[in-house]
């Protein structure tokens, strides 16, 4: 069952980053199940391989990228690379997120830094690198975030820095991308059981 019409994204594309597993690969499998062509990317090169190959057994169009959200110019070949392989880009998710539970005066540098790279400066990267490829006018950016960036949770403060920044470029971006054309949201799922 479901609430679209059977091909409701036949000719479209997607790019989904964090799409390995969770929340993310789920979007992804969706997009292609209503007929998107999709990219997805990743990190660990088995991950995206096992995630795209599931995609790719439903009879959809899929490649998996390996690459990391922090690391600007490889956002831009997994960008070109996907351009190569299905098209200008229809709908952009960045999902890439990372998390652990620490206390503020507990939490080291890196520890700070790593979340703060992966959330914020990934989803910078992710916009940044995608924009030119995004099919204007009529293209979709969305980003997950969570409800740390509206909330302070405590033994989260990596996060809330992240994602209430991540949330502030989402909104400055629909104010500068609106006009030509580019919707761009961000989208709270809540908590979800059995993580951070």
């Amino acid at each position: 069952m479901t609430t679209f019409q059977d091909g409701l994204l036949k000719g479209k594309t997607a790019f989904v980053a964090g799409a390995s597993s969770g929340i993310n690969l789920q979007i992804a499998t969706r997009l292609a199940q209503a007929g998107a062509a999709v990219t997805v990317l990743s990190r660990s090169p088995d991950k995206i391989g096992a995630a795209a190959a599931g995609i790719r057994a439903t009879g959809a169009k899929c490649i998996g990228i390996p690459q990391d959200v922090r690391d600007h110019d490889c956002v831009g070949e997994a960008f070109a690379a996907s351009v190569a392989a299905h098209g200008p880009i229809d709908i952009i998710v960045s999902g890439a997120a990372g998390n652990f539970v620490a206390p503020f005066n507990g939490l080291s540098y890196n520890g700070f830094r790593a979340v703060i790279d992966i959330d914020l400066v990934g989803c910078f990267n992710v916009m940044r690198q995608g924009f030119p490829h995004l099919r204007k006018p009529g293209a979709s950016c969305i980003t997950i975030s969570a409800p740390q960036a509206l909330h302070p949770y405590p033994l989260q403060s990596h996060v809330n820095a992240a994602k209430a920044g991540a949330d502030m470029l989402v909104k400055t971006l629909a104010i500068e991308w609106g006009s030509l054309g580019v919707r761009i949201n961000s989208i709270i799922p809540g908590p979800i059981a059995d993580t951070e």
